[in-house]
């Protein structure tokens, strides 16, 4: 009988997508996320990141196919202080409701058309041709607010341990990121958080 069970659920196991330790990781303790009843996926992202650059189309693609259910959310890291502008510039866009219409963009002016946007008077600047007034820019960024969602989200991403972007996690729980056997690729990535989006959305259903 023991052996059944054990070979039972070898055979589950394998027929799972992704595993854990090769297709995700499960953090060590399980980080708060708001939005009870829906499931919470994280992605943690610089905007000088080839990497982050490369996933920004799916990524888009793929929040846009996304069921009511799942919220997304961006958390800009800071491993040093020079990533902290950067920071409040993600910020500063989301106060100002421009994300969704700048995010892509600013990825390629960085990374397609090599315009260094590292300082507050860069931003400004590149941001002003985009229908920004500078002042408005500038005003905001620099307000408490700004400052106080910067510094939240380095907390976040210290106590997700964090050390690599762009890594995607799922409902404070479970981890994804290129660096795992199973999820090479942005596509892999991608899937691995569609599975563990499936698997706690079933969770949170059979709780109810």
């Amino acid at each position: 009988m023991l052996l059944a069970i054990a070979v039972g659920a070898t055979i589950t196991q394998a027929a799972e997508p992704f595993q854990r330790g090769t297709g995700y990781n499960e953090l060590s303790a399980r980080q708060p996320v708001g939005h009870p009843g829906k499931v919470v996926v994280t992605e943690f992202f610089w905007y000088n990141c080839p990497h982050c650059n490369a996933l920004e189309p799916e990524l888009d693609a793929w929040v846009r196919r996304q069921p009511a259910y799942v919220v997304v959310e961006r958390v800009p890291v800071a491993f040093t202080a020079k990533f902290i502008p950067q920071q409040k510039l993600y910020y500063t866009l989301l106060a100002l409701g421009k994300v969704d219409s700048l995010q892509g963009a600013i990825f390629q002016a960085i990374h397609e058309q090599h315009i260094a946007l590292n300082t507050p008077d860069q931003m400004a600047t590149w941001l002003a041709a985009h229908g920004i007034a500078r002042q408005t820019f500038l005003a905001t960024f620099n307000s408490f607010g700004v400052a106080m969602q910067a510094r939240r989200a380095t907390q976040m991403m210290n106590d997700y341990g964090i050390d690599g972007v762009p890594t995607m996690a799922v409902e404070g729980t479970y981890e994804v990121s290129g660096d795992l056997p199973q999820t090479p690729t942005d596509g892999r990535i991608l899937q691995a958080v569609d599975y563990l989006v499936g698997r706690v959305h079933a969770q949170q259903a059979g709780a109810r």
